[in-house]
């Protein structure tokens, strides 16, 4: 498909669908459609069918469907030496949905290696809204004098979490949250983290890939299925060394 034919969605219709992810364009690589809203009935939508928001303040929302989609299946989450060091020393405190927008807006906050962001003011307005709704979630990780200091944010659909972003304000604490998420999400009958692009950094800690179509197989089936009744409930205990042991043996 050309971008000169590309689809633009009507903002007044947020019950429109979108084209078939398939016929995402080659150049730029999966971009599905641009327009529309941010509206729940609309996110929702495009998320059950393998299709995120991603955009600059100085652009119209864009929607993509990736391939290869980067995925990672959350029992194959790797635990490098390092981040168990940091574990075992820092003694951070794991929370669930308890500061939602606080992670959402250290998030979008500036990364050393660049200075715009694609967690726009109306974008940080819809997903707090999908928090609200219980469609939304995040995990943030503390330290010892109630510093947020890591956190990740995404979305459930069904059995899979639509990973959004994650951030870190220490050594470690992005890692520390992706890798306690990993851990929930796999007890709670969870089959995999979405986290859209494939990349090295992801890679190292047990991301791999889908090809598109692989993913949106997965993903019709996954999205009709219920995770856990106890999913996403805040008093959750886990214990992650028991986890990351189970993990290797």
């Amino acid at each position: 498909m050309s971008i000169l034919n590309l689809s633009w969605l009507d903002p007044d219709d947020a019950t429109s669908g979108f084209p078939d992810p398939e016929s995402a364009l080659d150049d730029p690589e999966g971009l599905v459609a641009a327009g529309g809203d941010l509206s729940i009935t609309r996110l929702l939508h495009a998320y059950r069918h393998g299709i995120f928001p991603w955009y600059q303040d100085d652009q119209p929302i864009l929607w993509w469907s990736p391939d290869p989609r980067g995925v990672i299946y959350p029992q194959q989450f790797i635990a490098h030496k390092s981040v168990l060091r940091t574990l075992r020393k820092a003694q951070w405190q794991i929370t669930i949905d308890q500061s939602f927008r606080q992670v959402m807006t250290a998030c979008a906050a500036p990364r050393s290696y660049s200075k715009s962001t694609w967690i726009t003011a109306d974008m940080l307005t819809a997903y707090c809204q999908l928090h609200a709704l219980g469609h939304a979630h995040s995990i943030e990780v503390w330290s010892p004098d109630g510093q947020l200091v890591g956190g990740i944010y995404g979305l459930s659909i069904g059995q899979i979490f639509a990973g959004e972003s994650m951030f870190s304000r220490a050594t470690d604490g992005s890692k520390i949250a992706l890798m306690y998420l990993c851990a929930y999400l796999d007890t709670w009958n969870y089959t995999l983290v979405d986290t859209q692009l494939p990349s090295k950094h992801l890679s190292s800690l047990g991301g791999s890939s889908l090809t598109r179509k692989e993913y949106l197989d997965h993903l019709a089936i996954a999205a009709q299925q219920q995770p856990s009744v106890h999913a996403w409930d805040q008093h959750s205990t886990l214990d992650i060394h028991a986890w990351l042991n189970a993990q290797t043996s």
